[in-house]
């Protein structure tokens, strides 16, 4: 079916966001037109001020409206510590268990041989130069447990150990509630390696 084209151009725009099909940016888009005009406009605001006034922290490349951002500011952090990761969701996953009191880095993507992700396209260099003080005595690698995760684990791995700083890895296993059954070889693995003491 045709729509007009104001609409066709909404739908479309929604279909660009990821995880968004055309069903249901079609149902999003007619949310949309059925709103009233105040709040269509303050969605389009808060949209636009995300876009213009969040910036990336010069420090740890985490996503701030306020450079450095507010974890990097906090002098009560754990400076001998950095915990790397892929992106800005992870730092607020970590942050939301309240057991982690040292600094992050964000990677701001992952290597990915497979999509043409070198070391150079995301942000590793300043990592690197962040642990030129000598403060940092471990790295503490929390990406995704995939292929383009281990291999970028590995890589931070082999370019931070020879330097003498250690470089740990968040464990591995089976989830809270999962069943063993179902679990793949990989997953068994790391649960028996990083088993614990009872």
């Amino acid at each position: 079916m045709l729509y007009p084209t104001p609409i066709a151009k909404l739908i479309e725009s929604y279909s660009k966001l990821p995880g968004i099909g055309k069903k249901t940016a079609t149902r999003l888009a007619f949310h949309t037109i059925s709103m009233e005009d105040e709040e269509v406009a303050e969605f389009a605001k808060n949209l636009l001020a995300a876009k213009r006034e969040l910036t990336y922290c010069a420090i740890c490349g985490n996503l701030t409206d306020d450079d450095p951002c507010a974890i990097c500011r906090d002098e009560t952090r754990d400076e001998t510590q950095i915990l790397v990761v892929e992106d800005s969701r992870d730092v607020t996953a970590m942050e939301n268990i309240q057991e982690y009191h040292g600094r992050y880095h964000v990677l701001g993507g992952l290597i990915s041989p497979m999509n043409g992700v070198s070391p150079d396209d995301i942000n590793l260099k300043s990592l690197i130069s962040r642990l030129m003080d000598g403060q940092v005595t471990e790295v503490i690698v929390a990406t995704d447990a995939t292929a383009d995760g281990e291999a970028t684990s590995m890589y931070i791995s082999r370019i931070l150990k020879p330097a003498g700083i250690k470089v740990t890895r968040l464990a591995r296993g089976l989830a809270v509630g999962s069943d063993i059954e179902y679990a793949d070889e990989v997953t068994l693995l790391r649960a028996i390696e990083n088993r614990t003491e009872l």
